[in-house]
C-alpha cells in the first residue's frame, strides 16, 4: 500500500475516532492494571456485558498485588457469569507472576508481558498501546474484519493471519498508536460490523477494496463449521436428612476448573436420565442415591458444544461421598449456596430450587 495511503487511513480514521469514538470506562485512565483486565474481559464478551463485572472487579481487586492474594474461589465468583473461566484462572496466576517477578508493577517489555498467563499478541498490544502509548499493533476479532475487507482478503481470516499481522502493524500510526488501535477497534464494533455495515460513513470507505467491488457483506469468508455437538446431561441434587445440598468443585484442569457444581454426567445410548443418574453418581462420589421428581431441564451452548441438563431431586441413602472424579465435594444449605462460584448453567437450577422451596 503506499505510504500517501497508508498516512490518509491514518489520519481519517483519528479524526473519525477524536469525534465518535466510544466513552468506556477503561480509557478514562493509563492505569496497565485496569486496561489489562477490560483487555482479557472483553475477549469472547461484549462491552456492555463486560462494564459491570469491570467495575466491580475493581472495587474487589483494586490491585494487582490484591488480586494476587486473593483466593482463587473469590475470583472465580466475581467472574461467575462471564464464561470462558480460564480467562479468570490466568489473570490470577499472572498477577501472582507480576507480584513475584515484576514486584508488583505490571511489565512494559512486550517479552515479558507475553510471557504472562492468558496474554497473547493482541492482548499484549492492547494493553502496552493503551497503558504506555507503545507502537504494538492489535488483531483481535473486529480488527480482523475490517482489515480484510480493506484489502479484500478471498480467504478466511484464519488463513490470511500473517498478511493481516503485517497491514496491522503497517498501518499503525506510530505517533498515536493508542488512540489509533482503539479507533480500529471501534470501526469494527460500530461500523464494520458482522452485518450490514456502514460502508456510507465509514471513514475508510475511498480505499475499502471490499467497498469498492461490493463484497462487504461476503467479506469476511468464513470456514465451514461441523455441526455443534448436543450432549444430554443428567444432574442430581441430592438432599440429605438435615436439608442439606451436595455440591462437588471440578477439577482445575479443563472446562469450568475450579467452579461449582451440582454433580451428574452423561446419558449414554439407550440409558434413562435416572439411570444415568445414579450410575454417575456412584462413579464420581461412590454413594447411593434414589432419584426422584424432575427439577428443570436447562439448554445452554459452550463454544464447541451444547447440553441439555435434566435436572432431578435426588435423596442420600448411603456412603459417604469421595471426590473420586472432582477436587471437593461439600453439603451446603440453600441459603449458604450464593458464597461459591458456579457455572451459569447451574445458577439458574440454583434459581429453581429457590423458586421451589420459596427461600
Amino acid at each position: 500500500m503506499p505510504s500517501s495511503a497508508v498516512l490518509e487511513l491514518r489520519r481519517s480514521l483519528l479524526d473519525w475516532y477524536h469525534q465518535f469514538g466510544r466513552d468506556l470506562p477503561w480509557r478514562r485512565n493509563r492505569d496497565p492494571y485496569a486496561i489489562w483486565i477490560s483487555e482479557i474481559m472483553l475477549q469472547q464478551t461484549q462491552v456492555k456485558t463486560v462494564i459491570p463485572y469491570y467495575e466491580r472487579w475493581l472495587t474487589l481487586f483494586p490491585a494487582i498485588a490484591t488480586l494476587a492474594t486473593a483466593e482463587q474461589q473469590q475470583v472465580l465468583k466475581a467472574w461467575q457469569g462471564l464464561g470462558y473461566y480460564a480467562r479468570a484462572r490466568n489473570l490470577h496466576r499472572a498477577a501472582k507472576v507480576i507480584v513475584e517477578q515484576h514486584g508488583a508493577t505490571f511489565p512494559q517489555d512486550l517479552a515479558a508481558v507475553l510471557n504472562l498467563p492468558g496474554i497473547g499478541r493482541t492482548t499484549a498490544g492492547g494493553i502496552l498501546s493503551a497503558a504506555f502509548n507503545q507502537a504494538v499493533a492489535i488483531l483481535d476479532g473486529n480488527v480482523k474484519r475490517v482489515l480484510t475487507r480493506l484489502a479484500a482478503i478471498e480467504v478466511p481470516p484464519s488463513k490470511a493471519s500473517k498478511q493481516l499481522w503485517e497491514l496491522s502493524e503497517n498501518l499503525l500510526d506510530p505517533e498515536q498508536p493508542r488512540d489509533f488501535n482503539q479507533a480500529l477497534m471501534d470501526l469494527g464494533a460500530t461500523l464494520c460490523t458482522p452485518q450490514n455495515p456502514a460502508c456510507l460513513i465509514c471513514p475508510w470507505s475511498t480505499h475499502c477494496r471490499a467497498y469498492q467491488f461490493n463484497l462487504q457483506s461476503e467479506l469476511p469468508m468464513f470456514e465451514t463449521r461441523a455441526p455443534i455437538p448436543h450432549k444430554l446431561i443428567g444432574v442430581a441434587v441430592i438432599w440429605n436428612d438435615e436439608g442439606q445440598i451436595l455440591i462437588d468443585r471440578r477439577r482445575q484442569e479443563g472446562l469450568l476448573g475450579g467452579l461449582w457444581e451440582f454433580p451428574g454426567g452423561k446419558v449414554e445410548p439407550g440409558e434413562t436420565v435416572e439411570a444415568c443418574i445414579q450410575r454417575e453418581i456412584q462413579e464420581e462420589l461412590g454413594i447411593e442415591v434414589t432419584v426422584g421428581d424432575r427439577l428443570i431441564t436447562v439448554d445452554h451452548a459452550y463454544t464447541h458444544f451444547r447440553v441439555t441438563l435434566n435436572v432431578h431431586h435426588c435423596r442420600h441413602v448411603s456412603g459417604a461421598p469421595q471426590p473420586i472424579e472432582c477436587d471437593e465435594v461439600r453439603w451446603v444449605t440453600l441459603a449458604e449456596i450464593d458464597q461459591f462460584p458456579f457455572p451459569k448453567a447451574n445458577v439458574q437450577i440454583i434459581e429453581a430450587l429457590r423458586q421451589a422451596s420459596n427461600v
